[in-house]
């Protein structure tokens, strides 16, 4: 993969020449407040104080929305996006095949995921170790964290294909994107909302399944297989498109 020039692009923009370390600071900058904040802040009232026993699931709430959100502006290329090689000059210019560009792209998607799962990692295990939580469920969440950024990232790069030199239909894009799947999935079936299914986890509570059909489903498969459906028809948009521009340019 190091030989693909689409990934070695992303390399030297996000990690050699540091652009990349603006977003991770941005991350950890916003979530360690909210574990203070939770920690500490409801000890003013020894009564209620719930902060060690809630550690854990708000860390896991906050770091899910901040890898998502910053993992889905990392895909689209709002980050300098000047330093980017574009589509037209990879596909015909320094022929690069459309499964090359997509190879790399996708490599890319991958890496900044598993980079914001490793750099929340410790805060989140600090935190789990406070509320005593049980380390399978550590492990699933970060699981989760390394699953979502990649389904929603997905489409970050189908705005690229569709609009790259439309920087402001891009970001309107995703981000109407992101508020309309989680409103929508609260909406019509909670646990297909990636939150509200994270809670249900790290509470024990029971899902309620999907009733389909006269068939019912049970919630974890229902939102799994909603997520999978969500990754391939992104998968599929963003491979035809970049097809039809490797053809058409």
């Amino acid at each position: 993969m190091t030989r693909n020039p689409v990934f070695r692009e992303g390399i030297q923009i996000y990690i050699i020449e540091g652009h990349g370390f603006v977003v991770y600071v941005s991350v950890l900058l916003i979530l360690a407040p909210i574990e203070f904040v939770t920690l500490f802040l409801p000890s003013l009232d020894p009564q209620i104080w719930m902060g060690p026993a809630n550690l854990f699931k708000v860390s896991s709430v906050a770091a899910l929305i901040l890898i998502v959100y910053f993992g889905l502006r990392v895909a689209n290329q709002e980050f300098v996006p000047w330093r980017f090689v574009s589509l037209k000059r990879w596909l015909h210019q320094e022929r690069v095949t459309a499964s090359e560009v997509a190879q790399g792209q996708i490599s890319l998607l991958c890496l900044q995921a598993l980079i914001f799962v490793l750099l929340c990692s410790p805060l989140l295990i600090w935190a789990g170790a406070i509320a005593r939580t049980a380390a399978s469920s550590i492990l699933f969440t970060l699981l989760l964290l390394f699953f979502y950024p990649l389904t929603y990232g997905l489409w970050g790069l189908v705005a690229v294909a569709l609009w790259e030199h439309r920087m402001e239909n891009r970001q309107v894009f995703i981000r109407c994107l992101f508020v309309s799947l989680v409103l929508l999935s609260a909406l019509l079936y909670l646990p297909l909302n990636p939150v509200a299914f994270l809670l249900y986890y790290l509470e024990r509570r029971e899902m309620v399944p999907l009733v389909l059909g006269g068939w019912k489903w049970p919630a974890p498969a229902t939102h799994f297989l909603f997520h999978f459906f969500l990754l391939a028809s992104g998968l599929l948009v963003y491979w035809r498109t970049l097809n039809k521009r490797e053809v058409y340019l």
